[in-house]
């Protein structure tokens, strides 16, 4: 089984496959008669397909120990999906690279406190790992008709450590 190794989540490693959504160098501007920062325009929202919207969604999701097997990716076709942590815990998150023969080996990073992502549409994917502790999320995705949802099961599975 081969080994990955797990990076830190960056802008500019994770660009290829969304965006990180997080306070460090963003657009801000105050707000709310400057009681409030906004930080704006964090992650770029993609639906597409027969009456396609964006839909806010609440996940609490177990912990996964390390190290993982991952033996499947996803994506969706029809739309983006942004995961944003609604506390300071990490999470795993795996991409991978589109090939002609479906997904190349995938990529993991774990995301500093705070961070999120936007995973863009058609973007190979694992599932939503929490680390450590049970974590809650917001998540914006697609809602619509169509199917979303396409799998792929590697022939050997990754050891993510």
């Amino acid at each position: 089984m081969k080994t990955i190794e797990i990076k830190p989540l960056t802008r500019e490693a994770f660009a290829p496959f969304g965006q990180v959504i997080e306070r460090e160098g963003a657009h801000t501007f105050p707000i709310n008669a400057g009681k409030c920062t906004r930080y704006h325009d964090l992650a770029n929202i993609e639906t597409t397909g027969e009456k396609a919207r964006p839909m806010i969604s609440l996940l609490r999701g177990e912990p996964y120990p390390l190290p993982l097997e991952l033996a499947m990716v996803e994506r969706h076709p029809l739309g983006s999906q942004a995961f944003i942590p609604l506390g300071d815990a990490s999470f795993l998150v795996v991409v991978a690279e589109e090939t002609e023969n479906g997904p190349a080996e995938p990529i993991a990073f774990r995301t500093a406190p705070g961070q999120g992502v936007n995973i863009g549409r058609n973007v190979w994917h694992g599932i939503l790992t929490p680390l450590d502790t049970v974590s809650d999320f917001a998540v914006v995705d697609r809602g619509g008709e169509g199917v979303n949802l396409e799998e792929h099961f590697y022939a050997e599975p990754f050891l993510i450590r």
